[in-house]
């Protein structure tokens, strides 16, 4: 009777064990995130080069509020006035300084060159309306949808695993 017994104890506790091990596992936060953003609303002032309007400044300060709980490594502009202004109270926040990039740079490229350089934590990037649907994209290897020139307010948060692998997410900021 011991035998069977411990018998059934041993199936019992490898049942157990084998309900254990196929347990989904805990979400854990991801190895990357990129956080890709137009600039937020133009001025006036400048064809060329124009400054943030205050609607735009209004928003920047949001998105800065909005990552305050990010662990911020980097935040990404181009050499625009616009991109500068929109990143740049997150990353005065952060204690960061914005590193320039080329906004005509392919995004593909650019995608590697974030994926290189910044490979774990989160990092913002400011783009433009033709560009950072581009570099979400690229990011994450999946169809994103293009930014009309009206568009402030969509964040598109990649995420990125321990293995690379990529998930999308879209929010907005109204």
């Amino acid at each position: 009777m011991d035998r069977i017994a411990a018998f059934v104890f041993a199936i019992a506790a490898a049942a157990a064990l084998a309900g254990c091990a196929s347990a989904p596992a805990a979400p854990s936060s991801p190895a990357a995130r990129y956080i890709v953003v137009r600039h937020a609303e133009k001025a006036n002032d400048d064809p060329r080069d124009p400054a943030l309007s205050a609607a735009g400044r209004e928003r920047a300060q949001r998105l800065a509020a909005r990552l305050r709980e990010e662990a911020l490594g980097a935040v990404y502009v181009t050499g625009y006035r616009r991109t500068l202004q929109t990143g740049e109270p997150a990353a005065l926040a952060h204690g960061l300084t914005p590193i320039v990039y080329d906004a005509k740079s392919p995004a593909a490229q650019f995608a590697a060159q974030l994926r290189r350089e910044r490979p774990a934590g989160a990092t913002l990037v400011v783009g433009h309306s033709n560009t950072a649907p581009d570099i979400a994209a690229a990011l994450c290897a999946c169809a994103v949808e293009p930014m009309p020139e009206t568009e402030y307010d969509r964040r598109m948060i990649v995420d990125l695993d321990a293995q690379g692998r990529a998930t999308l997410r879209i929010e907005r900021d109204r």
